[in-house]
This record gives C-alpha cells, structure tokens and sequence, in this order.
C-alpha cells in the first residue's frame, strides 16, 4: 500500500512517499480504508526525533495520528464493528499511521464517526477532540463557573477546547491574533487576548486552569493568571514525574525528565498551584462521547484547508508554519 514514512529521524526531507507493506490485522482489530487523515504537531515532532527519549517507534514509521474511514476487514474477536461501518479513530501511539492507505487498529480504540460529518471534518476531531476532552476533563476536572484560559484559540486543539469548555459551563478567554477574534468568539469564548499586542499575564487573574498548547515563556507566564490552588495542564511542556512514572519510563529517564520539568515545576510550587503534562490516550468510549456531541450541535470541526493524498507533505508544511486556523486535512484515496 501506499503510505507517507520516515526511514530515520530528520527534517521534512527525511519523509519518504511510497509502498509498504499491507497492516497485520490482529485478532481485536479492525482493518479501515482511511478516507481522510488530519495533521498534527506531534506528526512534525516525530518525525524530527522530538520524541523519541519518551516514545521508542520502529523504521519504517509511518506518520499520522488520527482518521476517517471505512471498515474493511475485522479480527475473529471484534464485536463491535461490521465490515461497511464509517468510523474514526486515535490509535495508540505505538500504532500510528493514518498518512497511508489502509490501518489496523484495535476495536476500543475506534468509534463511528459523527453520521451528519463527511471524512474529511470527522478526521479533524479524533486527537484533538480527546486531548481536549483529557485536559479539561479527566486532569483539571473543570467545572461551571470556573475561569480557563486556553492557549492558541485559533488552532487546531484551540477551537476545539473552547467549544468543550463552553459546553462544560466555564468562563473562557484565549489568545490568538486579532484576525482570528471573531472566530473564537463565535466558538464560545467570552475574552480574548491579542498575543501581538498584549501580555495576557498581565490582563488575566484569578483563573482555576490554564490549558497549555505553547510551552515556553507562555508556560512559564501562566502561572501568574491562576488563583492558589490553579492548575496547568500541558501538552507542549516538559513532562514531569508522575508522567514518567505512567509511561513507566527507565530511572535514568526519569532523573531526565525531572530535571526538564524541574523549573516551572517549582515556580507553580511557590505560586500554590500544580503543573501537569501529559500525552493524550486513545479512547473510543470517548470518542463516541464526541460524536454526540457533535451530533447535537455543542460542537463542531474548524478545518483550515484539505491537501490531496499525494501532497501530505506540503500539508505537513502548510501546517508546521504555525498559521492554520483549525485543522489541516489529508484527503485518502
């Protein structure tokens, strides 16, 4: 089958397009011709080795990390799924491989996707969907009336995470560029920050959770907004103890990533507040929590623009340049 793959890890010249050979379906899994992929920064990080300390990957390893498509084919244990079934999915992260014609994935980790989205909006959801479902859910366990700041409004987890919150009954307010105001105003935030013009640390107090996409200064900044007893949860920070102790990483690893997190660990230390990183889970029970969601309008997929199957790698591009409003999408074959 054809597929997008890297050899080794590198830049954008390392990724290859080309045949590989057909996915093993074993006996939980269901095999699914992908309709349509989404692009996501972990694809670029991946593929550049920015992961490979945490996440060990085979060569070759074909990139993407969530879909759309049609079961073809299911293994003898699969109850759940039917050969014909319209479904998307995140696959586990030692699974991946949506940037490809075919995928087989385990039956708990897909879902049917939403009946009223074509292909291409239903792959826009499944990783940032579950990402912002795990943040604000299941770690900062954000509740009605609580305040949450949500960085990168405009991108592609940032429309997503402001319509969850919205339908959670919190008080949002978000960065993004002021192009890009409108949007997600209507997405549902109640106040938004120019990042070009503005310090958000210095305009926002009191907040119960910051949800970060940026790590950096901005990481580091948020811990000003929040109120004692506040939490950040990020996904583009360094991870901390209990991270590595869940991925159940080497004792050098973890002296390592101690060591990484040790700073904004102890600034949100003195600020009595908590610093939490993690790398979203595969889930189908959530993703149908999605789909129903969807289904009656509390959300809804923001997609930026939609590339060609054989042109995945200017969408990688398109989308590493930081620009895209929403999600970038990868039409199947």
């Amino acid at each position: 089958m054809k597929a997008w793959h890297i050899q080794k890890y590198g830049g954008p010249e390392v990724l290859q397009f080309g045949n590989l050979p057909e996915p093993a379906v074993a006996d939980n899994d269901v095999l699914v011709q992908i309709k349509a992929a989404s692009i996501n920064p972990i694809d670029w990080k991946m593929r550049d080795g920015m992961m490979r300390m945490i996440l060990k990957q085979k060569f070759p390893l074909i990139l993407g990390n969530d879909l759309s498509g049609v079961v073809t084919a299911t293994g003898k244990n699969v109850s759940r799924f039917s050969i014909g079934d319209e479904v998307f999915a995140r696959p586990d992260k030692h699974s991946i491989g949506a940037l490809a014609e075919r995928i087989a994935v385990a039956e708990d980790e897909v879902a049917i996707k939403p009946p009223s989205l074509d292909f291409e909006h239903a792959a826009a959801l499944p990783l940032v969907g579950l990402t912002s479902l795990q943040a604000l859910t299941d770690h900062a366990r954000l509740r009605a009336g609580q305040k949450v700041l949500i960085h990168a409004g405009a991108g592609g987890v940032g429309t997503f995470a402001i319509q969850y919150a919205r339908h959670l009954g919190a008080y949002i307010a978000t960065t993004a560029s002021v192009a890009k105001h409108e949007l997600v105003k209507s997405l549902g935030a109640d106040e938004v920050i120019d990042y070009r013009t503005e310090d958000f640390s210095e305009v926002l107090a009191d907040f119960e959770v910051v949800f970060d996409t940026l790590g950096g200064s901005e990481l580091k900044k948020s811990v000003k907004v929040l109120k004692p007893g506040g939490i950040i949860v990020s996904v583009s920070g360094p991870p901390g103890p209990e991270f590595a102790r869940e991925w159940s990483l080497s004792l050098p690893m973890r002296w390592v990533v101690g060591l990484m997190s040790l700073g904004i660990r102890r600034r949100a230390k003195a600020a009595d507040v908590t610093y939490r990183f993690f790398i979203m889970h595969a889930s189908g029970e959530q993703l149908d929590t999605i789909s129903a969601l969807v289904e009656n309008g509390t959300l809804k997929p923001v997609v930026d623009r939609v590339f060609d199957f054989e042109h995945a790698d200017e969408a990688i591009a398109y989308a590493e340049a930081g620009h895209a409003t929403g999600k970038v999408i990868v039409r199947g074959t």
